[in-house]
């Protein structure tokens, strides 16, 4: 049998299946039992039943509980302060075009703070201007270690200075954390509410 080219085989492959088809959201009523205990802790602990980057991860239930639980500490109570680690999420949606992450993190770092233009200048791919000095350095650490898998001297001591090591730990994490969920979320291809507008795709 003939192969068929990379580019032909990739058009041909799995790869062009929705999302839908992929880690399609799982019914409650057809939870497994062990679904339904992770799906009622999660509700215990965010008053809400699963929902967004949750959903694809029910299919692992483990895996859920304990994203979420790491998500508890990170999302409402990292030392660097709620309204910076919006900042960082967003820049870290933006590095892996998350288009749901964006979608439900810009308006609560505009609510927390963070000024329209600089959310705009991150979804365009631009630098902000007119960042604060800790905005700035969040701004810098994590793009840094998005995109050079690593955090030059003056930026650690920067940031060291500023946040102490546990805050330095809790922006990796948050970083690490959002990653994640982006990673889960763009294996599934999960899809944007009607009202969402996709990012802007970026040169690679």
């Amino acid at each position: 049998m003939k192969r068929l080219p990379i580019a032909v085989a990739l058009v041909l492959s799995p790869l062009t299946a929705r999302g839908e088809d992929r880690l399609p959201t799982i019914p409650p009523s057809q939870y497994t039992a062990e679904q339904q205990q992770a799906a009622s802790a999660f509700e215990a602990a965010r008053r809400t039943p699963v929902f967004g980057p949750f959903e694809p991860l029910m299919h692992s239930p483990d895996v859920m509980t304990l994203a979420r639980s790491m998500g508890d500490y990170l999302r409402y109570k990292p030392r660097i302060g709620t309204t910076l680690s919006e900042l960082a999420i967003l820049v870290v949606a933006r590095h892996w075009t998350q288009d749901y992450e964006w979608y439900v993190h810009a308006p609560i770092a505009q609510k927390a703070g963070i000024k329209p233009e600089i959310i705009a200048a991150i979804r365009d791919g631009r630098r902000p201007e007119g960042m604060s000095a800790d905005e700035t350095l969040v701004y810098d650490f994590v793009s840094e270690l998005q995109h050079n898998k690593a955090v030059s001297d003056a930026t650690f001591a920067r940031a060291e200075e500023r946040f102490g090591k546990p805050g330095i730990v809790d922006l990796t994490a948050i970083c690490g954390y959002y990653t994640l969920l982006a990673m889960e979320l763009n294996t599934a291809r999960y899809g944007l509410p009607k009202d969402g507008t996709p990012l802007p795709r970026l040169p690679q």
